[in-house]
């Protein structure tokens, strides 16, 4: 690589660090975002390809209708769906304009506290190095701040850690009495070990205090389609968030992905077992690499600490970009002790996990050397 091509490699990796999606556009393998690479099948592109008219041409449907489509889906009553313009819509409702004092857990989606006013939020630290959620602990502190919602993401992002169903049951058990809602972000659910097990789906009709938000871009794979939905049995909470909804907040590539997903639910199911199969041969690979401390995953992305000897995590992803054409996440930023010696990767092919593995193998052990 001659000098040349070397500050356009640097130059390229600092522009995208500040951009929020479009990879595609780019020439390099993103081990960043977070998706399912095996979902949709082949014939959804079909179908929707055979209505591209129809989808320009006309208005899509409206939010009663999308309910009843994602109900369908999940098997459960429209009247607890709340559908959004991927969940970064219902996020930005509840956070920035229904909570009134927020309490999150940290590190975490950085989006929940983004999306509210600062002074309504208040960040809870996980203790380092388990980065485990103590419910009992969250609890006594959304009591004392007197928050009126409390969000847990499970699988966590970054870290990719489950909070035990049980655990999450006795939080929403403690915060019931002091008119807090607890939500449960599970987009990454369908990723995990037992996921029939761990969901709190089940639980909706029990706990009014309850609402689980889902990404659908991330398990099934539709980033650019925006969809995300809320699924709670609190019909006054239900009605606020549907209160900040755009008439038509989903456009008809969307609709149309809606109406034919039970079709693809074998496939979808086996898409999500692929995608563990390669998670875990990741996590295999990864610690075979000396001094590198790594959590076993529950999502589809493994969080790292680098040793102490390596470079901290943006140096180590700028090396991995420039050297190898792989971007992965660092946590610089987030909040959490030594958050620079902490790294994301997302999985992607058990043969494109291997070359993640190996350039980074490289780097950690060329700083050893030197």
């Amino acid at each position: 690589m001659t000098d040349q091509d070397y500050a356009a490699r640097e130059q390229q990796f600092a522009a995208i660090e500040c951009q929020h999606g479009g990879y595609w556009r780019h020439d390099f393998i993103d081990h960043a975002y977070l998706y399912n690479l095996y979902f949709p099948p082949q014939r959804f592109f079909t179908q929707l390809t055979s209505q591209i008219h129809e989808l320009v041409l006309n208005y899509p449907v409206a939010q009663d209708v999308l309910a009843g489509l994602v109900g369908t889906l999940i098997d459960q009553p429209p009247e607890q769906i709340v559908v959004g313009n991927g969940a970064a819509e219902l996020i930005k409702i509840v956070s920035g304009h229904l909570a009134k004092k927020l309490i999150v857990p940290v590190p975490s989606f950085n989006e929940y506290a983004n999306a509210a006013p600062a002074e309504n939020v208040v960040e809870f630290a996980l203790d380092a190095p388990s980065f485990q959620l103590d419910v009992d602990k969250f609890a006594a502190e959304a009591i004392r701040c007197q928050a009126d919602i409390a969000v847990v993401v499970s699988p966590n992002n970054p870290t990719s850690l489950l909070v035990p169903k049980a655990d999450l049951i006795r939080l929403l058990e403690k915060l019931a009495a002091h008119d807090c809602m607890l939500i449960v972000d599970e987009s990454f659910i369908d990723f995990a070990a037992d996921r029939d097990q761990a969901t709190l789906h089940g639980e909706i009709a029990n706990y009014p205090n309850l609402a689980i938000f889902m990404s659908m871009s991330k398990a099934y794979g539709i980033c650019g389609l925006r969809i995300g939905y809320m699924l709670t049995a609190n019909a006054h909470f239900a009605e606020q968030v549907r209160q900040g909804l755009h008439i038509w907040n989903l456009n008809g590539f969307a609709e149309t992905f809606l109406v034919h997903a039970p079709e693809y639910q074998q496939e979808f199911r086996a898409s999500c077992d692929r995608v563990r199969a390669d998670r875990d041969q990741f996590y295999q690979d990864l610690c075979t690499i000396s001094g590198l401390t790594v959590y076993r995953p529950e999502a589809n992305y493994i969080f790292c600490r680098l040793p102490d000897q390596a470079p901290p995590g943006p140096e180590v992803a700028r090396r991995l970009f420039v050297d190898h054409n792989i971007y992965i996440k660092h946590c610089q930023g987030k909040t959490m002790p030594e958050s620079d010696r902490y790294i994301r990767i997302a999985s992607r092919t058990q043969s494109e996990n291997k070359v993640v593995a190996e350039a980074l193998a490289t780097i950690i052990a060329a700083q050893s050397i030197s």
